[in-house]
């Protein structure tokens, strides 16, 4: 397995054979090259699908995948911006969800939020420990409301422009 310059994980033949023999499955949507086995295994595992050619930007690829969230559907349709404003209890509270959702808006990162929503909520399920927060992302109340870090940014007066330049 390797990874492209776009950070995808591409399987080749061996991978697929190793992971098989270690699960007894394979997951959909797989990224392979080099596959020349017989058509009777391509039968009996999941589709494939080739990874992106590195003839396009970094930029292009990420425009294309930006809303390419695997996520319920309960995720992606949910109102994300009426979500978080429903977690204020006071006027200053409301007035930072505000202002950091327009940035949000701006950049196209409501999707991006969702899946965070999703992905926490996953943790939870599962009882995986995440940590407290780290570098610039402990500025945005948003994260924090999303319970992504614990440090509460109006609290500690972090300015959200830090995160979200």
């Amino acid at each position: 397995m390797i990874k492209n310059c776009y950070s995808e994980l591409v399987f080749e033949e061996y991978d697929l054979v190793d992971l098989l023999m270690s699960t007894g499955s394979l997951p959909d949507g797989l990224l392979t090259k080099n596959i020349t086995v017989a058509d009777q295994f391509l039968d009996h595992v999941p589709q494939f699908f080739n990874p992106t050619p590195e003839t396009i930007s970094v930029e292009e690829y990420d425009k294309q995948h930006q809303s390419n969230w695997y996520m319920p559907e309960e995720y992606k349709t949910l109102d994300i911006a009426e979500y978080l404003l429903d977690l204020c209890s006071t006027d200053e509270q409301l007035q930072r969800v505000g202002k950091e959702l327009l940035l949000y808006q701006q950049k196209g990162l409501f999707d991006l939020l969702r899946y965070l929503k999703y992905l926490v909520d996953t943790m939870k399920q599962n009882s995986v420990i995440w940590g407290v927060g780290r570098g610039s992302s402990v500025a945005s109340y948003v994260l924090y409301l999303l319970e992504i870090h614990r440090v509460d940014s109006i609290y500690y007066d972090l300015d959200p422009e830090e995160f979200l330049r």
